[in-house]
């Protein structure tokens, strides 16, 4: 195997990452892109590397609904979904709505509120506790709602509940998901979702607002041919696009339109709890997806973390103003709240993996009392130092709940189905990058040591720290805001299709200290004005102490490009990623 030289000769940055750019063929592919459509050089760069040929180019920039949104009808069970649906409609039906915890859930349930809202109906929203009921329908929750209900909903989850759904006799039950799906379906009137196993595989990247999207594009579709109007289903994208990113839904296909769609919608901030959400999330300029992913997915989530669990679908849902603030705020100070029984989860159970080791094929950790809504969030974290598969599970006496989060290449979902298959755990599911799991203390050792070998087999485990993709060399000249606004046209940026990293050569770099644990920089590479960047968590790790008190020392440096808005002035600003010493 022939290995192409590291980019800018760095084999070991400060933080252990081999730098890799892109390879000669690569480079002339853009340039001839380059001197066909006239965009800039570090724009075609990065088409290139997603795919793109010169002739593409401009539809990729583009992206719309239009050209990108498939046929529902592409979907099984969807003609049953959609008209079951307008059957409850038509007929005043009363309907309820079970939906997950998270962004994803909330957001499904908003879309499916919103929409029924335009005919005059209020479905019942039923959000189970994470603690006390855990992920899914359960039987006495169906079977409740069946009593009181003609057709159930269930969003975000459904695909494993046979039991749950059987139990709901007296109602009709459909399924809308896009979790992994055993061969055998519960017993649901339908079951949309593109990860069933009869399905192809062309929209399981969907998350399951973007499956119910498509259930209320056809129930319109149908409405329309009937003469009828149907609620305005563009208003509804910025659901759809807040689902899709906090998700950690790849960033392809109609996915990109979703969001590039959906963060126009957000920007005219007509939906009241996203707007107060925004205001207290501090958001002062129009959304991203950085800030669908940071700034708001975690406050919609805490509720169904630590709080209420349908705090957040009901903030996403309501068209009260004085709701949505106060719903809001509660919000705000319960992110607050996760954000610090996150990080005593994270040390102990870094703690814990680091002592049983970093370089298997997995990396795990189990504690006692620790919080069920944040071990997914701990997870996230031990995959990123470790670049391995993780899982973080908290017991209480006897009862253990669990989430695992994957690296590409290794399918976390699949794999924990099958320790549920072999009963080495109580239950698990999820998809290929994310799953949750339940076992007891006496299945833990035997479980994790399975996965260890399931997921060997896949590769987990392999490499040591993930090498770090550069997508070209800039001067900080060259690094200007018109540049910076084209390259966000090849965006929307998040999982799959990551934001592009450009390298700055042999810089010096002034710091100073941002509180406890961040860093402002100032870096110069003599070609002209010096470029802001700023190191967030600069002390988690060693880019902190080396980039704070530099001496003479000069740096290469790597890092994501963004546009800083403050007192009325534009500025690009690094988000620096990593260093190594020029």
């Amino acid at each position: 195997m022939v290995f192409s030289p590291a980019f800018l000769n760095v084999e070991h940055s400060l933080t252990g990452r081999r730098w890799v750019g892109p390879d000669a063929g690569q480079d002339r592919l853009a340039e001839g892109m380059a001197q066909v459509t006239r965009l800039p050089l570090a724009l075609c760069r990065i088409l290139v590397a997603r795919g793109v040929v010169p002739e593409d180019a401009p539809s990729f920039l583009t992206p719309t609904l239009r050209d990108l949104l498939p046929d529902p009808m592409s979907l099984c069970d969807m003609a049953a979904a959609a008209e079951r649906l307008l059957r409850a409609v038509r007929g005043r039906e009363r309907i309820a709505i079970f939906a997950d915890y998270d962004v994803d859930g909330g957001s499904s349930a908003a879309l499916l509120i919103t929409w029924l809202r335009h005919f005059g109906l209020v479905p019942t929203l039923y959000v189970p506790d994470r603690i006390d009921e855990g992920y899914g329908p359960n039987v006495p929750a169906m079977e409740a709602l069946a009593r009181d209900h003609d057709l159930i909903l269930c969003v975000d989850c459904g695909t494993l509940s046979h039991e749950p759904v059987a139990a709901a006799k007296a109602a009709d039950v459909v399924i809308l998901d896009h979790h992994l799906a055993l061969e055998v379906l519960p017993e649901a009137l339908a079951v949309v979702n593109p990860n069933r196993q009869d399905e192809d595989g062309a929209l399981a990247h969907l998350c399951a607002a973007g499956v119910v999207f498509l259930v209320l594009v056809e129930a319109n579709r149908r409405l329309k041919a009937g003469g009828q109007a149907g609620p305005d289903l563009m208003a509804m994208l910025d659901l759809v696009a807040l689902a899709t990113v906090a998700d950690v839904a790849p960033l392809v296909g109609v996915n990109r339109a979703f969001v590039r769609q959906g963060l126009k919608v957000m920007a005219r901030r007509e939906r009241p709890g996203l707007r107060a959400l925004a205001d207290v999330a501090r958001m002062d300029q129009a959304p991203t997806s950085y800030a669908l992913g940071f700034l708001l997915g975690p406050r919609v989530n805490a509720g169904g973390r630590i709080g209420r669990a349908d705090l957040g679908a009901r903030l996403l849902a309501t068209d009260n103003e004085v709701e949505a603030g106060r719903i809001a705020a509660e919000l705000d100070q319960l992110n607050t709240d996760r954000r610090e029984v996150t990080e005593l989860v994270r040390q102990e159970a870094m703690a814990q993996a680091e002592a049983r080791g970093l370089d298997g094929a997995l990396v795990w950790a189990a504690g006692e009392g620790w919080h069920p809504g944040v071990v997914g969030i701990v997870a996230a974290r031990l995959k990123e130092a470790a670049n391995r598969p993780s899982v973080v599970i908290g017991f209480e006496g006897d009862a253990g709940k669990g989430s695992a989060r994957s690296v590409p290449g290794v399918d976390l979902g699949a794999a924990i189905q099958r320790l549920a298959a072999e009963g080495l755990i109580q239950k698990g599911g999820g998809h290929k990058m994310a799953a949750g799991l339940s076992l007891s203390r006496a299945q833990l050792d035997p479980a994790m040591a399975r996965l260890a070998d399931l997921l060997a087999r896949q590769g987990a485990g392999e490499g040591g720290a993930a090498d770090l993709r550069i997508d070209g060399l800039l001067t900080t000249t060259a690094a200007t805001v018109a540049l910076i606004e084209a390259i966000e046209d090849a965006g929307p940026f998040g999982a799959a299709a990551p934001a592009p990293r450009f390298a700055f050569a042999n810089a010096a770099v002034s710091a100073r200290r941002i509180g406890e644990s961040h860093l402002k920089l100032t870096v110069s590479d003599s070609s002209g004005p010096a470029l802001d960047a700023i190191l967030f968590g600069a002390f988690d790790g060693p880019l902190g102490p080396a980039l704070e008190d530099p001496g003479h020392r000069r740096f290469h440096l790597a890092g994501r490009l963004e546009l800083n808005h403050w007192n009325g002035r534009t500025r690009v600003q690094m988000r620096l990623d990593d260093a190594a010493f020029a």
